[in-house]
């Protein structure tokens, strides 16, 4: 094992491997670039730059009403009203309620850190715009 690991942290580590599903290898070359390229942008426009290169148009929606249906459901909205307000499919959102209660967090940690800065947004210049 290397330094700083103990056999508790590769047990945390298995059992996260576990959640996250064995059809995800983050540890493959290109998973890992992925990751730091996100951790690697520093504001607002950067970000939609990223995701602009990074994604189609059709991509980008999807993932915005997929966060918006995990806003949606952490405020206990129906399922019918999701999906007429975002045109998810039904076992969309329910994967989204699934992965919204598990442990892993991911949708309930972007949300808390949202709901903590909701107007924390960067000015950006008319040249920045998108």
């Amino acid at each position: 094992m290397g330094k700083g690991t103990n056999d508790n942290t590769r047990v945390k580590t298995v059992r996260l491997i576990k959640e996250i599903g064995s059809d995800t290898d983050w540890y493959t070359k290109e998973n890992k670039q992925l990751v730091a390229g996100i951790l690697a942008l520093q504001n607002e426009n950067e970000a939609k730059r990223f995701l602009r290169d990074l994604m189609t148009p059709i991509e980008i929606k999807e993932f915005s009403n997929r966060l918006e249906a995990a806003r949606l459901l952490s405020e206990d909205m129906q399922y019918n009203a999701i999906s007429e307000r975002t045109g998810l499919s039904s076992s969309t959102i329910a994967r989204i309620a699934k992965w919204l209660g598990g442990s892993l967090g991911g949708y309930r940690l972007v949300l808390a850190r949202l709901s903590k800065h909701p107007h924390n947004r960067t000015r950006e210049s008319v040249g920045d715009r998108i």
